[in-house]
């Protein structure tokens, strides 16, 4: 089956993989979107599990304080290089990760790991994670969280 640039374009904008793996996921799933991400996810997984002995050298903190200013949180995400932590994507999962713990002030890191993302209830922030990891090709760790309310 041919797979036309708009199915990997709207592919590449749900997942953020590169052009070229989502053609391939594409190709693979004979032009089934659903299939394709699900193709997407399982080479997530096994990407973080190459990646998983790297050492982490740098990283961002995420922050969040809502609305009210009775809920905050702070996330420390962990990455191999500045030149990642860096990133503009990189910086606002972060923001995001540290979003998801205001609203559902998971006890630890464990917990939030297995939520499903408030702003995507598809995905959980493990899933989010490994996303990440695939993306940047670097190992990609929630290395600290902190939620505090009033």
């Amino acid at each position: 089956m041919e797979v036309t640039a708009e199915q990997i374009k709207e592919l590449r904008e749900k997942t953020g993989i590169s052009v070229a793996e989502c053609k391939k996921a594409l190709v693979e799933a004979e032009g089934d979107m659903e299939k394709a991400i699900a193709i997407l996810r399982e080479k997530s997984a096994a990407s973080v599990a190459k990646k998983a002995d790297r050492e982490l050298g740098a990283g961002t903190v995420g922050a969040y304080v809502h609305s009210n200013a009775q809920v905050g949180a702070l996330v420390l995400l962990s990455s191999e290089t500045d030149f990642v932590a860096k990133n503009e994507e990189f910086v606002s999962l972060a923001r995001d990760i540290a979003m998801h713990a205001s609203a559902m002030r998971p006890a630890s890191l464990e917990e939030i790991m297995e939520q499903p993302f408030i702003k995507d209830p598809s995905k959980t922030i493990a899933q989010l994670i490994s996303e990440a990891t695939q993306k940047f090709g670097e190992r990609i760790v929630l290395s600290k969280l902190d939620v505090s309310a009033v």
